[in-house]
């Protein structure tokens, strides 16, 4: 079999969701654009009906505001669709993939803490990677960062021997 996107799985995708953007960056890579209302639904498409395997998610601050990439593999084509929706910096929420698949769990939380996206319904938003005593409102990865964290000094916990 060769391994390659299916123009099939690509007809489907646009009957089903006519407003995606699809791009073809190589025949094994394949990037989405949708908007972050439908792309709840468009997970569960690949995930449930497509039987795609959720591989992970990544979160990029652009000018524009936070992309949220969801990666998935289509194992028997040996094809990666990559899933991108922008979350505008003003009303940073995105609807939490956990309720659908509870993998997305953590990768939610590291794009929480790190880029201040809201996953409105996840159930636990706690810090996985920065010390307690980080600031809550203070986000590594994003591009002003650089210039936020100058006079902040970061407290050190100190251990209690039992």
């Amino acid at each position: 079999m060769k391994k390659e996107y299916s123009k099939k799985i690509l007809d489907e995708i646009s009957a089903k969701f006519p407003e995606v953007i699809i791009k073809i960056h190589s025949p094994r890579r394949i990037y989405i654009s949708i908007s972050r209302e439908k792309v709840y639904d468009f997970f569960e498409f690949l995930y449930k009906e497509k039987g795609f395997r959720f591989s992970i998610a990544t979160g990029i601050d652009t000018r524009d505001g936070i992309e949220i990439i969801y990666h998935f593999s289509h194992d028997e084509a040996g094809t990666y669709y990559n899933i991108k929706v922008l979350v505008p910096k003003d009303d940073l929420k995105i609807k939490s993939m956990t309720t659908l698949l509870p993998a997305t769990d953590w990768i939610e939380r590291e794009i929480h803490e790190l880029l201040g996206v809201d996953f409105i319904g996840h159930p636990n938003l706690v810090p996985l990677l920065t010390a307690e005593t980080w600031p809550a409102d203070l986000y590594p990865l994003r591009r002003d960062y650089a210039d936020e964290h100058k006079n902040i000094k970061i407290k050190k916990k100190l251990w209690e021997e039992s």
